[in-house]
């Protein structure tokens, strides 16, 4: 399975690509290996979202999960850079309820790229499942703008 390692602020994060899509993004995850052209496009997408110089990402993506996980994993694309959602806003949408989705954002195996960090919990941040948890989640949200009294 093709993986690129690249450095960032948020430190080295892996990207794994499977069959010609972006499966996964991991925080100090495994060293390059069999480097494709689509990883290090990834690699250059990444780099540009962190360094406030891309706000959408055009990457093919297949994250693994059933059916509510991919709803969810859906969703989460449609809300724009900047802008952020609750869990129930999430599971109204999706005639559901906040905890399968809070489930599914914890599960969601390309984080960044899939924003996870742009739900929201009703009384504030909610978890992030990346490395640093909600200290990681407020920089990316410092960085989008999207949650103005912490900036």
């Amino acid at each position: 399975m093709p993986i690129t390692e690249i450095e960032t602020w948020l430190g080295r994060l892996s990207i794994v690509e499977n069959d010609g899509a972006i499966t996964h993004l991991h925080w100090n995850g495994a060293p390059s290996q069999e480097e494709t052209p689509l990883l290090k496009e990834a690699g250059k997408q990444v780099r540009a979202y962190l360094d406030g110089q891309l706000k959408n990402f055009d990457l093919p993506l297949a994250p693994k999960g059933g059916e509510l996980h991919q709803a969810v994993f859906k969703a989460m694309l449609a809300i724009p850079y900047g802008q952020t959602r609750t869990y129930g806003d999430l599971a109204k949408e999706l005639n559901t309820y906040g905890q399968p989705v809070g489930q599914a954002c914890g599960a969601n195996p390309i984080p960044l790229i899939i924003p996870c960090h742009r739900i929201l919990s009703a009384n504030g941040l909610g978890g992030f499942s990346g490395a640093g948890g909600t200290e990681t989640k407020i920089a990316l949200l410092k960085l989008e703008g999207g949650f103005p009294f912490l900036l």
